[in-house]
């Protein structure tokens, strides 16, 4: 069990992203020769997460995104931040953000609708959002001239460290202000 549980970190250590239950069991079929049972697989990942959870390693096996990848444990994502900011040159900008969060909650979305919500033009911050495949072109809609219909990513979910689309907060999760300068609380 502990070579299976060795290949099995192995390949969550170097996916760029969250890596499926089953990619990791066609990896490890075609590297043995022979299916690996799915029990066998999660047993190695369950010990592998409690393995990092000891308080000696600064990162975590987490189920995140469909799928299985190393994260940084909360205690240390101060440092991180600060290093990613001395490192990262370019950031979104508030239209992008602006624009991801409507491609978020109203996905899949046509460019026609961003901009009629947004009431500007978005290419370029799609063109960033794409660029950074925060965003990704899911098909075409049947509405006239048939437009790209735009989706999150998984490097989206990724990004916000969330499992599903489901995990974003709801519009009723916002606070309304309640008292404004000007405004009298009725």
């Amino acid at each position: 069990m502990e070579f299976l549980k060795q290949h099995i970190e192995a390949l969550i250590f170097v996916s760029p992203q969250a890596i499926p239950l089953g990619d990791i069991q066609t990896v490890l079929a075609e590297v043995f020769q022979a299916e690996v049972p799915e029990a066998d697989i999660l047993a190695a990942i369950e010990q592998t997460r409690a393995q990092y959870q000891a308080p000696e390693h600064a990162f975590e096996l987490v189920e995140i995104a469909g799928g299985y990848q190393f994260m940084t444990k909360g205690a240390y994502h101060n440092t991180v931040a600060v290093h990613l900011k001395q490192t990262t040159k370019r950031r979104l900008s508030q239209a992008a953000l602006e624009t991801l969060a409507l491609v978020a909650y109203k996905q899949p979305v046509t460019k026609t609708d961003l901009e009629a919500i947004r009431g500007v033009n978005c290419d370029y911050a799609l063109q960033k959002l794409l660029e950074k495949e925060l965003v990704l072109i899911v098909g075409r809609s049947e509405g006239p001239g048939r437009p790209l219909l735009y989706a999150t990513s998984d490097k989206f979910m990724d990004y916000l460290g969330i499992k599903t689309l489901a995990d974003l907060p709801k519009p009723k999760d916002f606070k309304e202000v309640e008292n404004t300068i000007g405004e009298t609380g009725d």
